[in-house]
């Protein structure tokens, strides 16, 4: 259920579980579509019973499989604090609270009432697509980068909030001489130096005086400058988390198969004969031969039975 390299039921389970996550994320986005609604009694727009029957059954699967989990685990209270449970409880959660409002809530409340409760709810759903991340080991990668780069992170955000709070200022003082200005005060000008900064630009607010549009060039090249500065150690953190994934996906590989190479060919460390040392040479040899990126050693009785991987790439 965790770990889906461990065996090749873990594979088919992992690969379930991302083919519900996906229709799940399909049908939320499909409900949306005008054309594939019904209406109801009341005349309301609501999902297709189809979409809705297929959502139910991702919500049995999700529920299933937080409920397994939970139950094998060893530690239940440090499981359910942990992030990304909290996101399936959250992504599982909304359904449930959804159906006991439209079947019990109609008698606490006024029918509005319970059919917005019900539509702040169904938004919640977008959590699931986080579950992915349980799956992927490149999402994951990329949040214990983002974690190991908070300081970058928090640079970039303190350079960006300084720069808008001063250019918006300058636009805003040097734009007051325009008969029509869009620069109205100085929280309305946040926005547009935010979009200036990142090199967005809608084009919804804009400078129309020469000091406007001298203060709106300098304010986007030091935002270039101010979101690059911090690029580079995030990508190196990004670079040795993935190179530290590969050599553990790797070794996690080459341990499996020499598990399946001593449950298929019996205990041979345990031999102390001349001619049994001779098969475990033999042995050596052949994994060395089979495998030319790993060396696997067969240790004896004095190390515990520990097996150990020499080199992985």
């Amino acid at each position: 259920m965790e770990k889906p390299e461990s065996s090749f039921p873990a594979r088919v389970t992992a690969v379930l579980s991302f083919l519900f996550i996906l229709i799940s994320s399909i049908v939320m986005c499909l409900g949306t579509i005008p054309d594939l609604q019904v209406e109801d009694s009341e005349g309301n727009h609501v999902e297709h019973p189809t979409l809705d029957n297929i959502e139910t059954a991702c919500i049995i699967w999700f529920t299933i499989e937080y409920v397994l989990r939970l139950m094998s685990s060893p530690n239940k209270l440090h499981f359910a604090l942990s992030f990304m449970n909290i996101i399936d409880v959250l992504a599982i959660l909304p359904f449930y609270v959804s159906l006991i409002l439209t079947h019990l809530g109609t008698r606490m409340m006024e029918l509005t009432n319970v059919q917005q409760a019900v539509q702040a709810l169904r938004i919640m759903r977008i959590a699931r697509i986080f579950k992915l991340a349980r799956h992927s080991s490149g999402l994951q990668t990329l949040t214990y980068a983002l974690k190991s780069s908070f300081k970058e992170l928090g640079l970039l955000l303190m350079y960006l909030a300084v720069g808008i709070f001063v250019f918006s200022a300058l636009g805003y003082t040097m734009e007051q001489s325009h008969p029509e200005t869009l620069f109205k005060s100085i929280p309305q000008s946040f926005w547009w130096a935010i979009i200036t900064m990142t090199t967005v630009g809608y084009g919804d607010i804009y400078p129309k005086t020469t000091l406007g549009k001298l203060n709106a060039a300098t304010s986007f090249l030091c935002g270039v400058i101010a979101i690059a500065l911090p690029i580079h150690p995030i990508i190196n953190n990004f670079v040795k988390y993935y190179n530290k994934q590969r050599v553990l996906e790797t070794a996690t590989k080459h341990e499996l198969e020499l598990m399946e190479l001593h449950s298929s060919g019996g205990d041979l460390r345990g031999f102390k004969s001349e001619a049994h040392r001779s098969e475990e040479v033999k042995m050596r040899s052949h994994l060395k031969a089979s495998h030319s990126d790993t060396f696997i050693p067969v240790l004896s009785k004095e190390k515990h039975h520990r097996t150990r991987l020499q080199s992985c790439k």
